[in-house]
Formats: structure tokens, C-alpha cells, sequence
């Protein structure tokens, strides 16, 4: 049976060329949601407003994408923080797109962990839980974005918030459905029509294949693709056109 719909986001705001030389134009004609970053991992407030704008000239959903901040290495490797100061850095990332995104006359309606951050969180309930706590300093009626199956989106649960579960168009899968990591060969799935099949399975059959040839069950209500996977434009539009001829329908988290 074909789901109703399926939310297609991507992490958006992270790259200065991209923000401005039609990049994430050009993305945001595929997708229903951006994760904007909101200066911690990267972003700044120009990028910030620039990316809001462009999400609302294609009527794409508003997200805030916060992370460890660690500019250096872009989110990407843990940082040795309390769940305490995770709290804090995330209340403040939130915060610092919502001020943006007031002035655009814009509504962040979700909040998905960056990099490093979401990985720790997907396995460490206490990451969770710091990340739900400090959203709710700021809002409970968002949307908090986690890795499908994993614990962080039990732990939003908890927190009273609702979730989304996520999958991926453009990564490798372990057979625990981990994401493959990064400093591994074969984590990222850069081949259009590769990201599509993945993309399509996961849609219609709900599972993916993981590096081991296994079969990971998952149900997510949204897949990403990264804006800074290479191609990452002419793998949206092939997962966007992919999944609609197959009637699988696209539509925003809210």
C-alpha cells in the first residue's frame, strides 16, 4: 500500500555559496522541509535570513538545524558537553533563528539535531533528553525530527513532544540501522538514481538495505537529503520525481 505522503527535507543554511549562488534555490524546488542551521555548527544571520526567505518563496517548512558548536569541524565530532550546557546551546540556536524568522514573518514548525549531535543523541537518552529541554525552553508546539527506530525519539516522547521519525536518502545503514559513519568508506549514497531506490524502498517498503546486505525496518514520516552531499541538487530532484511517479505524495511535516 502507497503512504498518503511522505515529507522529503534537507539541511539547509550551512554553506555560503550555496545560500547564494542558486544551490538551495534550486533544492528547495524538491523538497517540503529545510533544517536551517542557526550559527552553532555554521550559519550566520545574513545565511539564516537568506535561507527563511527562500524556503518561503517555495513554501517549504521552516525547521531549525542546531548542533554542537564547533565551527572548526562543522558538528561533526562530539563535543565534550554537559546535558545541561547541550540544553543551553541548543535553547540559544533555536532562538537565535526564531528572532530571524519573526522578522521574515516566518513560523519554525520543527527542530532536527545537527551531525555529531543527533548521532549521539539517536543512542544516549540523556543527549536526548538535553535536546528536548532545551527546545522547550523556547516551544513545545514543534515537531522534534529523530533517527527512526532510535532512542532519541522515545525520549521526545516523553518530553510531550510530537515527533517525526527520519530516514535517509543519501546514507549508508548499518545492520542496527545506525547511519554508516562518515569516517567510513561508502557512507554517503551520492548516485542520484541510488538515492532514489533507497529513497523509494523506503517510502513503499519501509526498510532499507544496510552494508551487510541485511534488511533494517524502519517507519519514518520524513527522509532527508544533505545540501552538502555532492549533487545534492540533482539528487533531490531524482528522489522528488522518483517518489511521485511512484504515487507516493509529497508533503511538509505541519
Amino acid at each position: 500500500m502507497r503512504p498518503n505522503g511522505m515529507d522529503l527535507n534537507c539541511d539547509m543554511g550551512e554553506l555560503p555559496d550555496a545560500v547564494h549562488d542558486g544551490t538551495q534555490d534550486a533544492l528547495m524546488a524538491s523538497v517540503t522541509s529545510a533544517n536551517i542551521a542557526c550559527g552553532g555548527h555554521a550559519g550566520d544571520e545574513p545565511m539564516m535570513e537568506a535561507t527563511i526567505r527562500q524556503a518561503l518563496r517555495h513554501g517549504v517548512g521552516i525547521g531549525a538545524h542546531p548542533g554542537f558548536p564547533d565551527r572548526a569541524n562543522f558538528g561533526r565530532i562530539e563535543a565534550p558537553m554537559t546535558p545541561g550546557q547541550i540544553a543551553e546551546t541548543v535553547y540559544e540556536q533555536v532562538g537565535a533563528l526564531d528572532r530571524i524568522a519573526q522578522r521574515c514573518g516566518a513560523t519554525i514548525g520543527h527542530v532536527k539535531p545537527h551531525g555529531a549531535l543527533y548521532n549521539l543523541a539517536a543512542r544516549d537518552a540523556a543527549t536526548a533528553r538535553a535536546i528536548a529541554d532545551g527546545v522547550a525552553r523556547w516551544r513545545r508546539d514543534v515537531i522534534l525530527v529523530g533517527l527512526a527506530g532510535s532512542a532519541m525519539l522515545e525520549a521526545f516522547l516523553q518530553a510531550g513532544f510530537q515527533t517525526a521519525a527520519e530516514a535517509f536518502a543519501d546514507r549508508a545503514y548499518e545492520p542496527d540501522g545506525r547511519l554508516r559513519s562518515r569516517r567510513l568508506p561508502g557512507a554517503l549514497i551520492d548516485e542520484p538514481r541510488a538515492a532514489a531506490a533507497q529513497a523509494l524502498r523506503i517510502a513503499l517498503r519501509q526498510q532499507v538495505v544496510a552494508t551487510d546486505g541485511s534488511v533494517v525496518a524502519i517507519q519514518p514520516q520524513t527522509i532527508c537529503i544533505h545540501g552538502d552531499t555532492p549533487g545534492c541538487v540533482r539528487i533531490a530532484a531524482v528522489v522528488a520525481s522518483t517518489l511521485r511517479e511512484a504515487g507516493v505524495g509529497l508533503k511538509g511535516l505541519g
